[in-house]
This record gives C-alpha cells, sequence and structure tokens, in this order.
C-alpha cells in the first residue's frame, strides 16, 4: 500500500481545517452534526456481528470495535474540556495517551452497546450545553499540553463534529469494502 493510500485510510474525510472566521452556521452546522451523530452511528454498527466488529478498519488500524469505543473516551474527554475552559481562565487540560486507552481490554473486547449509550448520553449533555453558548462564551479556550496551544471553544465545536464524522467514515469504509452494508 502506497503512503498515499494509507493517508486516505487514515483520513477518509480528510483533516479537519476550521475556518478561519468562523460564523454562526459553522456553529450550528457541527452542532447539528454533533447532536445526530449518536444515532448514526449507533444506526451504521447495530447488526455488525463480534468478528465484524473486531475487523481493522485498515492495515494496522484499529477494530470497529476500539474505534467505537475511542470516540466514547474521546467525547467523554471534550465534555470536560468545554466545562473546563467555561468555567476556568484558559485551564490547562490533561492529554492522554489515546493509543494506549485503546489497547486496554474494555476497548478491545467490550460489548459496543455500552459505549453507543455513553456517546448518546454526552452528546446529548453536550448539545444541550453548546446551544446555550454566547459568542463570548465560544471565545473562550484552554491550553493543550502536546500542541503548547489555546484551543478556542468555537474551534474545538468544529474539531469534534470533524472527529465524529472521520470516525464515522472509518467503519462505514470498513463496512462497504466488505459488502457488509
Amino acid at each position: 500500500m502506497t503512503e498515499q493510500q494509507l493517508e486516505k485510510f487514515k483520513y477518509p474525510i480528510g483533516k479537519f481545517e476550521c475556518p478561519t472566521n468562523v460564523t454562526k452556521q459553522d456553529i450550528e452546522s457541527w452542532i447539528s452534526i454533533l447532536e445526530h451523530f449518536p444515532n448514526r452511528l449507533e444506526n451504521l454498527v447495530k447488526d455488525l456481528t463480534d468478528d465484524q466488529l473486531d475487523t481493522v478498519y485498515r492495515p494496522g488500524g484499529w477494530t470497529v470495535r476500539q474505534v467505537i469505543h475511542h470516540v466514547s473516551d474521546s467525547h467523554h474527554h471534550a465534555y470536560t474540556r468545554f466545562k473546563w475552559a467555561l468555567t476556568e481562565d484558559k485551564p490547562l487540560i490533561k492529554a492522554y495517551f489515546e493509543e494506549r486507552w485503546a489497547e486496554l481490554i474494555d476497548s478491545k473486547t467490550a460489548p459496543i452497546d455500552m459505549s453507543i449509550h455513553h456517546i448518546k448520553a454526552v452528546h446529548f449533555k453536550l448539545v444541550y450545553l453548546l446551544k446555550t453558548l454566547s459568542q463570548e462564551d465560544l471565545n473562550a479556550s484552554f491550553l493543550h499540553p502536546e500542541t503548547n496551544s489555546e484551543v478556542l471553544l468555537s474551534y474545538n465545536i468544529g474539531n469534534y463534529a470533524w472527529h465524529s464524522s472521520h470516525h464515522y467514515a472509518h467503519i462505514e469504509h470498513v463496512l462497504k469494502r466488505n459488502n457488509w452494508i
């Protein structure tokens, strides 16, 4: 597999590119993606067998099961980061080793229903919160220790909308490649 092909497997919808000037329409569109993602994901994976769930989405990548558990873990962190930024002045957030979390036994073997339910709950809370944010709130930020950068909440909404669509595409592509949908 060429490097270009592998890149397409890694980033089937491309990398997140945030507009220079985030508009109200951008925010509304991203919130809509976050609002509908849990049900879309559940509908995509609800009929998969354990063998299908334990299929990698790309060479050297995670299994479908690991991707679903990763989304649950990641979006849980996202919700907490939003809350920190709204209640503290530019808090330094805690990063985590997502690739190590994906190798833990729960990520590799647990039923996906637990993470689907968690994603539904976290997104319900997150979307409720995001719909109430003012322009001032959208300009709140946190500091990310890995990139040593300030992350605006307006950017983070788009980033997690992208993250939802990114991992949805990983799963959808492996299902299509194997003629499972």
